[in-house]
């Protein structure tokens, strides 16, 4: 509690029950390349904090590498979230699967706050994945640190004539087993669309998800993640998404959705490290300003 206390109450949005948080694991997920071409400064993990500390962010999320080559001198600054698990992309060919990097006790060593695992619901090695997060997260409650969830899903399946790895009922549901695996935050990506249930013919729905629970709304998509969530009593943070051609206004509109639908904050990492460190703040600061907006409501 006092750790999930101090994630609240940090950076620009402390006290106001949202959240900001900058995340940077693309470097194993995605290849060093890949990430920090763009912005070479961040292949030095110190940026990396400094930017979530200029951007006033309320934590920062890192892998074990990244945070524990800096925690001497800034685990005591920011809320640090160790992400236990990833997936690396140099194996030929690519396979897809969460593998533990790191453990709770190395979290605690250099000081984290909480930890961070992913879970790729709907694959082949998602029961493991679960027993193994599911273990992690009660260490790590044990230990005194909060814990965060990756929700994600990966199935080739869920590709048909959408691609329903971002429907609001699938989604959903990954955000309902990870709230049940002790999850203090869920990670999801906003949904795109809906009923993945029946394009794919697998699993168990109802009609009133569909009629009575969610529209074609963007925010009532949302609101379902949110619902899954234990009618929110597991606060729901959304991701920012890959850098592209309108970064803020995107941020803008992904803060508002998740706001609007009873979410608790972003969790926004390209958009913000793949451009110089001065925009990189303005773009973190404006996602805050969103939460820090009264006439911003809930729906």
């Amino acid at each position: 509690m006092k750790n999930l206390n101090w994630i609240l109450h940090s950076g620009r949005l402390s006290g106001t029950g949202y959240v900001s948080i900058l995340p940077v694991d693309q470097g194993i997920e995605h290849s060093g390349g890949a990430s920090f071409a763009p912005n070479p400064i961040y292949f030095d993990p110190e940026n990396i904090v400094k930017l979530a500390v200029e951007g006033s962010c309320n934590a920062v999320a890192s892998t074990l590498g990244v945070l524990g080559i800096v925690s001497r001198k800034y685990a005591h600054k920011i809320p640090f979230i160790l992400k236990l698990n990833h997936n690396e992309l140099l194996t030929y060919p690519n396979t897809f699967d969460q593998i533990m990097f790191a453990g709770v006790e190395q979290a605690f060593d250099l000081g984290a706050a909480a930890v961070g695992a992913t879970i790729y619901f709907g694959s082949e090695e998602s029961s493991r994945q679960i027993v193994e997060v599911s273990e992690s997260f009660q260490y790590a409650h044990e230990m005194g640190m909060a814990t965060v969830l990756w929700c994600y899903l990966r199935n080739p399946a869920f590709k048909t004539d959408k691609d329903y790895h971002v429907s609001a009922d699938l989604t959903g549901q990954a955000n309902h087993l990870g709230v049940t695996l002790e999850a203090d935050i869920i990670k999801q990506k906003q949904p795109e669309n809906n009923g993945g249930y029946n394009a794919i013919k697998f699993g168990k729905t109802n009609k009133k998800v569909y009629s009575d629970l969610t529209s074609d709304h963007p925010i009532d998509l949302t609101r379902y993640q949110v619902i899954n969530n234990y009618l929110g009593r597991v606060g729901l943070i959304n991701s920012g998404g890959a850098s592209g051609d309108n970064d803020f206004a995107d941020a803008v509109k992904t803060s508002v959705i998740n706001k609007r639908a009873g979410g608790m904050g972003l969790i926004s990492g390209r958009k913000a490290f793949q451009r110089p460190m001065e925009d990189g703040v303005k773009l973190l600061n404006i996602i805050q300003d969103v939460y820090l907006t009264k006439e911003v409501t809930i729906a």
